[in-house]
């Protein structure tokens, strides 16, 4: 009697899959995410996703990392390649503006939504220390500021970045409530006037 070939495994395009689970990790959040929902976004059986990625939370961690460099990478650009700090927050935030509003992708950030009713501590942790870091580096660009002579030495940084952090933050809530990019890059122009020192940061909102 013959013996029946076991089939091979369906191969899979590994950077597709992750685009694809990226974009349902971002629609959905984490917690709102479930692996058979993965398995079907990305095409693959259970048995693949696990062997490729591992678990959800490793995918998940991957997907971050993909993110970091490709849809998130605007602010990261914005903070190391422009020559002044306000230069860099308003670009950090006018670029949010065209990223959260992108219809070739789910609105807002993913790091931000995917922290929505996420009850896996694990998880929690590791996108509140994201946010940390992000915040962080904020800072850093304000204190180069005030070394430079641009802002003064009086500003408390760490407070001026929470600030941009959480306006950064609203318009990611406030895209997938709705608001458009002309919307956002108002808000983004009037968290602006702000910029300490007393110079008006109204540079028109662009079309």
């Amino acid at each position: 009697m013959a013996t029946k070939q076991r089939g091979r495994p369906r191969s899979f395009d590994r950077e597709t899959a992750l685009e694809k689970a990226m974009r349902a990790f971002w629609e959905n959040g984490y917690e709102g995410t479930s692996v058979s929902e993965l398995t079907r976004e990305m095409g693959i059986g259970a048995p693949s996703l696990y062997a490729a990625f591992g678990d959800k939370r490793s995918l998940f961690e991957e997907v971050v990392r993909v993110y970091g460099t490709t849809h998130g990478a605007g602010p990261a650009r914005a903070l190391t390649e422009e020559p002044t700090a306000r230069g860099a927050v308003e670009r950090l935030l006018r670029e949010a503006a065209d990223e959260f509003t992108d219809p070739g992708h789910p609105r807002g950030c993913l790091v931000i939504h995917a922290a929505t009713n996420c009850t896996t501590p694990e998880v929690e942790q590791a996108l509140r220390e994201q946010r940390g870091a992000s915040l962080a580096a904020i800072e850093d660009r304000l204190r180069q500021g005030v070394a430079a002579g641009e802002l003064p030495e009086s500003l408390d940084t760490a407070a001026f970045a929470r600030f941009v952090g959480a306006v950064f933050q609203g318009m990611s809530q406030q895209s997938r409530d709705g608001a458009g990019r002309r919307e956002l890059e108002e808000i983004a122009g009037l968290a602006m006037t702000a910029w300490p020192g007393g110079e008006s940061a109204r540079s028109g909102v662009r079309g």
